[in-house]
């Protein structure tokens, strides 16, 4: 059975996002980018709602950018080969390497975990919290930059029961993030 995995860079006080969907602060230095990299070549499919995946698209023409480092070229390449999975009611088509659902989230992702082949991954606030809430989620990949933002978009949403967790591995960077990896026990 495959693993879905919640992987978000987070500041200190827990945010993705500022108050006013700030991230500017999480973009990563070429060590920390590399990680994502080697990371991202273990996901099989990647599951996203309509907000990741347009901001993600940024991601499909990345390589006409003659100027881009190495490492970023290296992700792009990367993410235009993982089949992703959009989740949503408002979206009429999506381009690239993606697939359009509009309902039976739970179903679908059930469906995907039993299939055989490379774990799946699920990035932004939103989908994942209601993937936390129908007990979907495997592992859980915390990049936690050390900023405080005061309020944003949340990690973890309000959840309505106490949720224990196993850390299996920690990293520091240079950047002075702090990555932890944790599955629900």
């Amino acid at each position: 059975m495959r693993k879905l995995i919640y992987s978000m860079g987070v500041s200190l006080d827990g945010y993705i996002a500022g108050p006013d969907g700030d991230i500017g602060w999480s973009a990563p230095d070429e060590q920390l980018h590399r990680f994502h990299n080697e990371q991202m070549r273990e996901i099989g499919t990647h599951l996203c709602g309509r907000g990741l995946y347009e901001a993600m698209l940024y991601w499909e023409t990345a390589e006409e950018n003659p100027s881009a480092p190495e490492h970023e070229l290296e992700f792009a390449r990367i993410w235009k080969q993982i089949p992703r999975i959009v989740f949503s009611s408002s979206l009429e088509h999506v381009v690239g390497n993606a697939r359009l659902v509009k309902d039976g989230l739970a179903e679908e992702v059930a469906r995907l975990k039993a299939q055989p082949g490379k774990d799946l991954a699920v990035g932004g606030a939103g989908l994942a919290s209601t993937l936390i809430g129908l007990d979907l989620i495997d592992e859980y990949r915390l990049f936690v930059s050390p900023v405080v933002l005061g309020g944003g978009t949340p990690y973890f949403a309000a959840l309505d029961r106490r949720m224990d967790l196993e850390l299996l591995e920690t990293r520091t960077f240079d950047s002075r993030v702090v990555y932890f990896r944790y599955r629900p026990v």
